[in-house]
């Protein structure tokens, strides 16, 4: 897992008004809470005093109360009151907890989960949709849902931008296993996102459907790829209208993975459609689910030597690349050490810690341990973009 990406961690219609909402991601346990004035918050669900869950707790006057002592923590993650104190003008400098740029837009809570300063950080992913805090898109509907893996994230994702899998784990949906090459196709990348267009081959028309038009049908324009760090995007565009499938893989430690989707769609608008729609999405899942979880290693292994690659995994190529940049930053989180420590508990640092130069050695809860940068560079003798020495 990396530090300092912005991280799409819930759909923003689960975070409710008037009380804090707990979520696990990247192994630390979060709150997100909203303001009186509908602003949203991130915050480490882990009160400084005795570390219990301020998640329990209640919000008041834009504060957040901890359920144990009651002591309260402003929008900047600041305690402005400890109630068993009789001066509260001596509240100690540590009583500070971390909290993380947020902000909600495409439907989505984006978490920046790091420690870098605003000028630093990479931007807010761009989504194909109207820039708002809802999943908007002119003319399209919306529906949400989400699904659960016992398997790692990074698995997840790669299975998700997957092109040549369909054929085979989707045969009973829309794969089509008597036609399953995969048409040579170039990756758009930036550093930021990685996308493929293919034109796949459906499988036959059934029933009704193919009485009508016939069993053969046209080739399917089609569009898979990921907005670093955790959002992968499908869209097709069928005889009947186009849809787009955004979906965030949340890592919740290595081992467990939510994936939180927002489908939009041209297509067949009214309300009676979107248990339909929900529905399909999550069957697809289904159909990954005994793949994903039965890959081994359970994590993507770092040196690309570990697994054959052919042309048909650009895709993941390029997600590799990506994710071997971040390591060689040095922002990648030691999970090992970050989620099973008993006595002492880390958090992911965040950018208080470095506007705040007087208060380095002030924070209670240590920093997550991260793993030794890579030595390489990444040239083309580690992970280029089709290694013709892995390429068979």
């Amino acid at each position: 897992m990396l530090m300092n990406y912005w991280y799409a961690i819930e759909q923003a219609s689960m975070v409710p008004e008037g009380e804090p909402y707990p979520i696990r991601a990247l192994g630390e346990d979060l709150v997100l809470w909203r303001t009186s004035d509908g602003g949203m918050v991130a915050q480490s669900d882990l009160c400084v005093h005795r570390g219990a869950l301020i998640s329990g707790g209640e919000l008041i006057d834009d504060c957040l109360v901890c359920p144990y002592h009651g002591w309260e923590y402003n929008t900047a993650g600041k305690c402005v009151k400890i109630p068993a104190n009789m001066d509260q003008t001596r509240i100690p400098k540590k009583a500070q907890i971390d909290t993380y740029p947020c902000v909600e837009k495409y439907g989505f809570v984006w978490v920046f989960l790091g420690d870098l300063l605003e000028d630093e950080r990479p931007p807010l992913p761009t989504l194909p949709l109207d820039d708002h805090k809802e999943a908007r898109l002119d003319g399209y509907k919306a529906t949400e849902g989400r699904y659960h893996w016992d398997a790692n994230y990074e698995r997840v994702l790669e299975n998700a931008i997957d092109i040549a899998h369909a054929p085979f784990v989707h045969r009973n949906t829309f794969g089509n296993p008597k036609k399953p090459q995969v048409e040579e196709y170039s990756v758009d990348e930036d550093g930021r996102s990685a996308f493929a267009i293919v034109e796949l081959d459906p499988p036959p028309a059934k029933g009704l459907w193919g009485r009508i038009r016939g069993k053969e049908r046209d080739k399917v324009w089609s569009k898979t790829g990921l907005y670093f760090p955790n959002v992968t995007l499908l869209n097709i565009r069928l005889p009947m209208g186009e849809f787009l499938l955004f979906t965030a893989a949340v890592p919740i430690d290595d081992n467990h993975t939510v994936s939180k989707f927002i489908n939009v769609r041209n297509f067949f608008q009214g309300n009676w459609a979107d248990r339909d729609s929900i529905k399909r999405t999550l069957k697809i899942f289904e159909e990954d689910g005994p793949q994903v979880l039965g890959q081994r290693p359970e994590l993507v292994p770092f040196d690309l030597q570990a697994e054959l690659h052919v042309k048909s995994d650009a895709l993941q190529l390029a997600y590799r690349r990506w994710r071997q940049e971040g390591h060689d930053r040095g922002w990648g989180i030691d999970s090992h050490k970050f989620m099973t420590h008993k006595e002492v508990k880390t958090v992911i640092p965040s950018p208080a810690r470095r506007e705040n130069p007087e208060l380095a050695n002030a924070w209670v809860m240590k920093e997550a341990p991260l793993r030794e940068p890579s030595t390489k560079t990444m040239d083309e003798t580690t992970v280029p973009a089709m290694p013709e020495s892995t390429v068979e």
